[in-house]
């Protein structure tokens, strides 16, 4: 039985929701990368692939997000995470998750770039300009989603990371 399902969302019309009560920290999905965008495979738009649905990782690989994973909408206040595992990603809970309720995933966890739009989450606590990029967030943000950084992101990422957590004090 799937945990999730495609249905329609407030926050941009498809999202994926729950089809069950999921844990906080269940393997909800195991992500496909298997279509990787380079210069020599760009993007087929009359295939329906474009590049909002695309995610950015490791080393500056581009990968083609697919169903259902494609749908994970945005938001100010996510409720899961994507995370690899010998080199296979999977998306987990980060918090109790109810049947029918929504997966959402703030992109700006792993997130790096310099692009900027408006948000439309709904979150009460909603940022409303987001910036993609992990180290613009606010950095009470930053401390909150530490544990949620993937490990490449971290490796990547190591000597920004080391000072975000000595200069909070842990």
């Amino acid at each position: 039985m799937s945990k999730v399902y495609v249905g329609f969302s407030q926050i941009h019309g498809k999202g994926v929701f729950a089809a069950i009560d999921i844990e906080e920290g269940t393997q909800i999905l195991k992500l496909d990368d298997s279509r990787v965008v380079t210069d020599d495979n760009p993007l087929q738009a009359e295939k329906g692939e474009y590049e909002h649905h695309c995610d950015y990782i490791e080393n500056g690989k581009v990968v083609l997000m697919q169903e259902p994973e494609r749908y994970i909408n945005r938001s100010c206040d996510p409720n899961v995470y994507v995370k690899a595992i010998s080199g296979t990603r999977y998306v987990y809970a980060m918090r109790n998750i109810k049947a029918g309720e929504e997966l959402t995933f703030d992109y700006c966890i792993n997130g790096y770039g310099d692009s900027v739009w408006q948000c439309h989450c709904g979150s009460p606590n909603c940022r409303e300009t987001v910036h993609i990029d992990f180290f613009h967030l606010p950095k009470e943000k930053q401390l909150e989603y530490l544990p949620f950084l993937d490990t490449w992101f971290v490796r990547e990422n190591e000597e920004e990371i080391e000072r975000i957590i000595s200069n909070s004090g842990h």
